[in-house]
């Protein structure tokens, strides 16, 4: 039937028993039970998010574009609070007058990436990582897809910060390498430890390297933030890239990605 006459007949439906209840003999159970399932599936599914909807319109698969959508660090909140950092950051920087480097800055810059990738992936700080899990997705993979999605965030937020000193120049973008640096070897670490403590313990020894380098500089330029220590970071980043290749078959047995990291004897258990 075409309109206007099948409006017409659903109408009557709604009203009349005896046509529905001829209407039933005629018709194929499994199919109508089939097509109720799908509307109920329908009307139960979640409505995708307006980040989820735009990586699915350039081309992302669903279920990578839910992951994405779904890591924390990637929520208005954390991102509002990483600028609120950076603003306060900045604003320091340019209250102490004009320096040979904004040290502030530039010790603070590094921290907020590899602080967001750690609190993007493990079952201790990620609240869907159960279903990260039963995803169809590489341990490895489902890693460097949050982590591309956190360091770019990252990245674009402390770009925008660096350009509100410009009269630093070229030096405020001193640290671009050591946050590569610092995100790379957490990275590489968290294969053998989990999530949280690489970050931990790459964060402290780069607050102890600037205490140091303080310490030595006399007033002058910090030690990481001149072209040897620049090229130093940059060879920490591509070292701690390859490490990362290395161990990459470790990210589905390691505790970062095993669903029952904290019950040891699971699978003796399940063995019995």
């Amino acid at each position: 039937m075409t309109p206007p006459r099948l409006w017409s007949v659903d109408t009557h439906l709604v009203a009349c028993a005896p046509c529905r209840e001829a209407l039933a003999t005629v018709s194929d159970p499994v199919v109508l039970d089939a097509g109720w399932e799908r509307l109920d599936a329908e009307l139960d599914a979640p409505r995708p998010r307006l980040l989820e909807s735009l990586l699915v319109r350039i081309g992302v698969a669903d279920h990578t574009a839910r992951l994405l959508a779904a890591t924390p660090v990637l929520r208005r909140s954390w991102l509002a609070a990483v600028a609120l950092v950076l603003l306060m950051a900045v604003v320091a920087t340019d209250a102490g007058g004009v320096a040979p480097s904004p040290t502030l800055f530039l010790a603070l810059a590094p921290l907020l990436p590899l602080a967001g990738v750690a609190l993007s992936y493990g079952p201790v700080l990620d609240p869907t990582y159960e279903m990260a899990v039963v995803s169809p997705l590489h341990g490895f993979r489902l890693l460097m897809i949050r982590t591309v999605a956190v360091l770019t965030t990252g990245l674009v937020l402390n770009g925008l910060a660096t350009l509100a000193l410009p009269a630093y120049g070229l030096r405020a973008l001193a640290w671009l390498l050591p946050a590569l640096a610092l995100t790379g070897t957490g990275l590489a670490l968290t294969a053998r430890w989990g999530p949280v403590l690489p970050p931990c313990l790459v964060g402290g020894a780069w607050v102890t390297l600037l205490m140091v380098a303080h310490a030595k500089a006399g007033g002058g330029t910090l030690a990481p933030f001149t072209a040897l220590g620049q090229g130093v970071a940059g060879a920490v980043a591509v070292l701690a890239a390859g490490l990362l290749y290395l161990v990459r078959d470790r990210f589905d047995f390691s505790p970062a990605h095993a669903p029952f990291a904290d019950h040891t004897d699971f699978s003796d258990r399940s063995a019995a």
